[in-house]
Parts: structure tokens; C-alpha cells; sequence
């Protein structure tokens, strides 16, 4: 029940920033369209693109502009590598809402369940505040050890003064991103912890 407490709101966690409002934001704040040379409105078309294969599909990320493809075939393959890793992530995060919500309602809400989904939210809110000091001084490294956990090696290394992906989304975007990311997963949890606080009567 912990394990699945977590995988849960990792799962939650994510939605947020799976949206062109965040992306968006991120983008203007990192100087995407310096980067890439594009405009906003051009910035904002390619990455609707994006967003679009990467959650609907199907994952070509064939994205043309003015008539030219956008990736190469290698950041077309990291993508849908990166779709894959999502796709796994949330059906994880999917059966273990559903496994929560079974439990939670077969016991009424028993201690057992509120003890385990406790440490699983304890757990999350531990683990993200020393991932999140750990990300904002040696967020490279941190960043680095993140791609070679969950994609093959040598297929995440773009360079930023030729490839398109990695102009369209800065370095800047995925550490302010990562921090949110952080900052979102703590207040989920909290906000978990405060609902399956034991009661007065259960005290």
C-alpha cells in the first residue's frame, strides 16, 4: 500500500505540467524562441505538436514547419522513448490508485490501510525534499542519472546549438519543471497525509 501511495502520486503529480499553459510558461522563461530562432506563435505550433503525439498519438512527432521536419530521426526515437517511459509510469500509477481504492473500501477505511497509505505519503515527502536539494545543486548530474535509469545510453545526448528538441525545450524549462514537479508531489502528499490522519476516535 505504501509503494502504491507513491506511485499514485508520482502519477498525479505529472498531469499538471502535461499542458500547453505550463509548457508555455516554461518555454518564455527559459527563451525558447531565442534558442531556436522561431517566433512565439511557431514555438507554440511545434510544441502543440508535441504535446499532442507525446499524449494522445499516435507518436510519430513527424512535426513539419514551413514545410521542413522539425527532429531528426534520433529525437524522434528519444521521444517516443520518452512516451514509452510515460506510458509506463501512469498505467503503474493507474493499478495502484485502483488497489488503493479497493483496499480503502473492502476495510472502510481500516487502520492498516491509513497506516500504509501514511508511509507511503511520509515517505514521498522525505524522499522529494532531499531529491530537490540534491536537483538544485548538482541538477546536471542529477539529470544525467535520471536518463541513464530509464533510456538507452547515447540516445538523450542532443547538442543545443544544432538540435531542434533540446532548443524548443532548454535546459532551464526541465530544472524550473523538475522543481514544480517536486513542489506539487509535497503538496499532494501533505494534502494525503491530512486526509488519513488517524481521527480522535481512532486515537
Amino acid at each position: 500500500l505504501a509503494a502504491a501511495t507513491v506511485l499514485a502520486l508520482v502519477g498525479v503529480a505529472i498531469l499538471p505540467f502535461l499542458n500547453p499553459i505550463w509548457l508555455g510558461f516554461a518555454q518564455g522563461r527559459a527563451e525558447a524562441t531565442a534558442w531556436t530562432g522561431w517566433s512565439e506563435v511557431q514555438v507554440r505550433e511545434v510544441t502543440g505538436v508535441l504535446l499532442h503525439d507525446l499524449v494522445i498519438g499516435p507518436p510519430d512527432f513527424a512535426i513539419e514547419l514551413d514545410g521542413a521536419p522539425v527532429f531528426d530521426e534520433r529525437e524522434r526515437a528519444h521521444m517516443r522513448d520518452v512516451r514509452a517511459v510515460f506510458a509506463q509510469v501512469f498505467v503503474l500509477a493507474f493499478a495502484s490508485a485502483l488497489l488503493l481504492v479497493v483496499a480503502w473500501r473492502r476495510s472502510r477505511g481500516s487502520r492498516w490501510v491509513r497506516r500504509g497509505v501514511r508511509v507511503g505519503a511520509a515517505s514521498v515527502v522525505v524522499v522529494v525534499a532531499v531529491l530537490g536539494v540534491v536537483f538544485g545543486v548538482a541538477f546536471d548530474a542529477a539529470f544525467e542519472i535520471f536518463h541513464q535509469l530509464f533510456f538507452p545510453a547515447g540516445s538523450y545526448a542532443f547538442d543545443p546549438g544544432s538540435d531542434r528538441l533540446v532548443q524548443l525545450l532548454p535546459g532551464r524549462l526541465w530544472y524550473e519543471s523538475s522543481l514544480a514537479f517536486g513542489g506539487v508531489l509535497i503538496g499532494l502528499a501533505l494534502g494525503l497525509l491530512a486526509v488519513v490522519r488517524p481521527s480522535r476516535t481512532r486515537r
